[in-house]
């Protein structure tokens, strides 16, 4: 079973001038990240434009970086229908992913009894580790604290979460409820300004779009945390800042493609 700690860059996903998926440069860009200390990989994920790739592409982007990769692959699996993500999902587990990233349903919001059932058969369709991905600014839609810590507890393979809710209430308030129950269950961050602060509230690390760029000082960055030296930790912080910043300066995945051009 996967570990789910440290750093995996939500990776870009390179296209040629024709349109078509850049095999080759997604090829290095893989092997750019692991270069870096990356703990594993997240392709198709909101980063790598999963919305918009067709079928074909999204399982061509999976089959290359699992192909080409030498760390955990965590594959982008989501979608506002049930049915395509349970394909996705089954695809990659198939492909040798050794887990999947599933976004909230985005635009349909669904009640919270819908958004269970949406999860629970994507979960009952394959025996991989799933890692949910709660980001209200992108769905419209906010999984709140109780309902995330009823999903980890109800559907057996959902392992963690990427959150990029914001709230650190909420997070905390997750992170408190699945240690009081003892659920094998991980909380990692999904914006990298908010690394630190989940992480000090116990957080494991971050699904990372500034590692796609600097992936050895994200990784230092996270095992400096990890190890309980924060100070070290703030240090590195301070000097990715900016560029956490600029990654945000038009939509994501503007900043980071212009940045790896």
């Amino acid at each position: 079973m996967l570990k789910i700690e440290g750093v995996y860059p939500a990776l870009i996903t390179p296209f040629t001038k024709d349109d078509e998926v850049d095999k080759e440069g997604l090829r290095r860009l893989v092997e750019y990240a692991i270069e870096g200390g990356v703990a594993g990989i997240v392709p198709c994920g909101t980063t790598g434009e999963s919305a918009s790739l067709s079928p074909e592409e999204h399982k061509e982007v999976i089959d290359t970086v699992v192909d080409c990769s030498t760390v955990p692959v965590i594959a982008g699996t989501g979608s506002n229908n049930t049915k395509e993500a349970v394909e996705f999902t089954k695809y990659a587990e198939d492909a040798g992913a050794e887990a999947c990233l599933l976004i909230t349903p985005y635009y349909n919001k669904p009640n919270v009894k819908g958004l269970k059932e949406h999860f629970k058969r994507i979960g009952d369709s394959v025996e991989l580790p799933l890692v949910l991905y709660n980001i209200p600014s992108r769905t419209g839609q906010n999984v709140s604290a109780a309902t995330m810590v009823e999903l980890a507890a109800e559907v057996e393979n959902i392992k963690g979460v990427k959150e990029a809710s914001g709230d650190l209430k909420q997070i905390g308030a997750i992170i408190r409820s699945v240690t009081e129950r003892g659920l094998d269950f991980t909380v990692v961050a999904g914006d990298d300004f908010l690394t630190l602060p989940i992480m000090s509230l116990g957080g494991k690390g971050v699904i990372s779009v500034v590692a796609n760029i600097a992936p050895r000082e994200m990784s230092e960055m996270v095992a400096a945390m990890l190890k309980g030296e924060v100070e070290k930790a703030k240090e590195i912080n301070i000097r990715l800042f900016s560029l956490f910043e600029a990654m945000f300066l038009e939509t994501n995945p503007i900043p980071v493609k212009k940045a790896r051009r």
